[in-house]
């Protein structure tokens, strides 16, 4: 029976705790064990700065790239709280797909296709495969213009710039920690005991709650196989002293479940 990865609905993780409870069956030992999945739910209204000024002058960039789909929800939630829906359908839309719109991951490249644009560089995976795929394809001497959130790492500006392509970052959106983490935490450790897996999707999804696991897991925590969404975060992970027992081979959900299964499996070394 194949292990499926999945989430409850957004509205429900809100509402009780950050992170959901997956159970992953496999060979030669118990039949379900129970992972932790700490993911932000996608119908937070994160705020940031306006992009739509730059956004409206497409001759100015060579392209776009988007590298989490929380960005790609704020520049969205820019253009319709900004009554812009109506410009972009017309005009700056058929403007940005006659450039680059640059995509890290499946879940990005479907948002950036519902707001109308062509992604390409999807199965990179994440942003340092993206930034190889950008430096062997990019050309324009004018700058990409990158929406991300106040936390993004510099691994793909570095990278960029390194290769002499301009880029200029917007921060669309922020990240905070969720207000009820320690309390959400709480009441999964006290009705379902010690997880088996706990995922991390985010360096700042670790660094908001690992106290809290900490303390909560006590001395049990070596006990706990520790899986990343992607090698970002696994560095996160082993900065902070944890072993990472996988690491997703792609930012998928078949991907994570199939890395889960593996680390869950017995005797594994």
């Amino acid at each position: 029976m194949p292990a499926e990865c999945f989430t409850c609905p957004a509205s429900q993780c809100a509402k009780r705790r950050r992170g959901c409870s997956l159970r992953v069956p496999y060979k030669d030992g118990p039949a379900t064990m129970k992972v932790l999945l700490l993911k932000d739910p996608k119908e937070d209204d994160d705020r940031g700065q306006d992009p739509y000024i730059r956004l409206s002058h497409p001759e100015g960039y060579g392209g776009l790239i988007f590298t989490s789909p929380r960005a790609v929800e704020a520049v969205k939630l820019c253009l319709e709280k900004a009554n812009k829906t109506e410009a972009w359908e017309t005009s700056l839309k058929e403007k940005w797909n006659s450039k680059s719109v640059y995509v890290v991951g499946n879940a990005t490249a479907s948002l950036v296709s519902k707001i109308g644009l062509d992604p390409e560089g999807e199965n990179c995976g994440n942003a340092e495969k993206l930034a190889e795929y950008i430096c062997s394809r990019e050309s324009s001497a004018l700058p990409l213009l990158f929406p991300c959130g106040n936390l993004k790492r510099e691994t793909l500006p570095r990278m960029l710039k390194d290769k002499g392509v301009p880029m200029e970052s917007i921060t669309v959106y922020q990240t905070i920690p969720h207000p009820g983490i320690q309390g959400n935490l709480n009441s999964y450790y006290s009705q379902q005991g010690i997880p088996a897996s706990i995922t991390f999707f985010s360096p700042s999804g670790l660094s908001y709650s690992l106290k809290h696991i900490q303390e909560l897991s006590g001395d049990s925590i070596d006990q706990i196989k520790f899986v990343a969404i992607g090698p970002t975060t696994a560095r996160a992970l082993a900065a902070q002293g944890l072993p990472v027992s996988c690491t997703a081979e792609s930012p998928t959900p078949r991907a994570l479940a199939a890395g889960i299964r593996t680390a869950l499996q017995p005797h594994r070394c």
